[in-house]
């Protein structure tokens, strides 16, 4: 096994624990719910991912099959337990979960419950996004669920992204942490490293081995797309109040300015 191999086993394991530890392993009814948790000590996370998944139907995949005039076939990576593949399968197109880690906690293991509900049925694909097992040119929408601050090498995920999207597909980043400044993004790095011992106990290690790019820069974006000729659109989303309300809160009490979600839509220049 190789070194980077290595890393990425020990990742994939350390994270599902933590994430067991978090409380994310979810019973059936709790699964269905998503993203639209009411209740739960997650509630306030998924209503700002439910703003953004609904941004994401209304504004581009609603458009899209229409003009195309069929159903869409969907790559949603970074897939976790398969939440939005499921609404998105439901919805009458053919959609790919796909996720490095293929555990019962919050990974592909974990959709057994929307596979057994019956509409929405959804392929499953434990593989890294650095080499999607996907043919050239294969799908409509790459879809990043909460998951490109995880690449490594940006441009090379992007090329992935791009080389198994149609000439007229889409390639759309939901729920990564964006930051007008990279200085911004750099303080949170600093602060996850610093409190990492404290956060993760014995998986910090493994946790922050990787050398991900944690967050993204507008900038950031567009240099890595540059070689892959991509051209972004980013589409502000509107999220509860007290989401809003965090870059002056954050002014106010002299902390950094905090990440924010949005939508960026790439298209193929």
């Amino acid at each position: 096994m190789s070194e980077v191999q290595s890393a990425l086993s020990a990742f994939r394991m350390a994270y599902g624990e933590h994430r067991a530890a978090e409380g994310r392993a979810l019973d059936r009814d709790a699964l269905l719910q998503l993203p639209y948790a009411a209740t739960g000590p997650f509630a306030r996370q998924w209503s700002v991912r439910a703003r953004t998944f609904d941004a994401f139907v209304r504004s581009i995949l609603t458009p899209l099959a229409r003009r195309k005039g069929q159903p869409l076939r969907v790559l949603d990576v970074g897939a976790g337990n398969g939440w939005l593949s499921w609404h998105v399968s439901r919805a009458g197109h053919d959609c790919v979960a796909l996720d490095v880690r293929d555990d019962d906690v919050d990974g592909l293991g974990a959709a057994r419950p929307f596979l057994a509900a019956g509409a929405g049925a959804f392929e499953r694909i434990a593989a890294s996004f650095d080499a999607l097992p996907l043919n050239d040119t294969s799908v409509d929408v790459v879809l990043f669920n909460a998951s490109i601050h995880y690449a490594v090498d940006l441009t090379h995920v992007l090329r992935e992204a791009r080389r198994v999207a149609r000439a007229d597909g889409r390639i759309v980043i939901l729920d990564s942490p964006f930051y007008d400044r990279a200085a911004d993004g750099d303080a949170m790095v600093a602060e996850k490293c610093a409190t990492a011992a404290v956060q993760f106990g014995s998986r910090s290690a493994a946790l922050l081995s990787l050398g991900c790019i944690e967050y993204l820069t507008r900038d950031v974006l567009a240099n890595a797309s540059r070689a892959v000729s991509l051209e972004w659109t980013r589409h502000r989303v509107r999220y509860p109040l007290w989401y809003e309300a965090r870059p002056l809160l954050a002014a106010l009490r002299g902390r950094r300015t905090p990440s924010r979600f949005d939508m960026w839509e790439g298209r193929l220049a």
